[in-house]
Formats: structure tokens, sequence, C-alpha cells
């Protein structure tokens, strides 16, 4: 089953062009380092700066394994500490995991 990860923020304004050159610098970090894809999503309708991203992993195992992998690279963590501490509102990170369903296979 597939583990996808769900997470909106809200640019700040003043910092609007730099936060999305810094999220999609995390973008092409993290789909050419490590075993996951990750999009950004922009605002159709609702509160104009929030933005998303959408990681899909392969598994609750694999989330785990990137997601350490992540955190023990001083690169990647420039990169998001940039983005958390100069370009989004503070508190406004929302982060929701979700899996896709298992189909059963007709015998």
């Amino acid at each position: 089953m597939s583990i996808y990860v769900y997470q909106t923020f809200v640019i700040k304004q003043d910092k609007f062009k730099e936060g999305i050159e810094n999220l999609k610098e995390i973008q092409k970090f993290r789909n050419e380092q490590y075993d996951h894809t990750v999009e950004i999503l922009s605002p159709i309708t609702g509160a104009d700066h929030t933005y998303g991203l959408l990681s899909k992993y392969e598994g609750l195992a694999e989330m785990e394994l990137q997601d350490k992998k992540m955190f023990d690279d001083e690169n990647y963590l420039k990169i998001i500490g940039d983005f958390f501490l100069k370009h989004i509102a503070e508190g406004s990170m929302h982060t929701q995991i979700f899996r896709s369903l298992h189909e059963k296979k007709n015998s």
C-alpha cells in the first residue's frame, strides 16, 4: 500500500518569491536524492498563499527510512531549515498521512 504525506502551509507574502524558489529546491532535492516522489500543490480555491507538498512512499517502513535519511542529511536540513524559518508563517504547517486502500482480488 502506498503512503501519502500531505502537508499544507502558508507562505509569507513578503517572502513569496523566495519561498516558491525554496519550495522548488526542496522538491528537486528530494526527488533526486531519495526514494519517494514529491509534488508541489498550488491553490486554486481557498487562501491564496496556502501551498502544499504531496509525498508518495511505497509503504510506512519506506517512509520512516526516507525520513531518517533526510534528517541525517546536512544539505537537506539547510534547505528545509531556511524554508521553515524564513518563508512560511509560524504555526501554519499541517501534516496528514494517508494510505491507499488495498483492493481485494476476486477469486
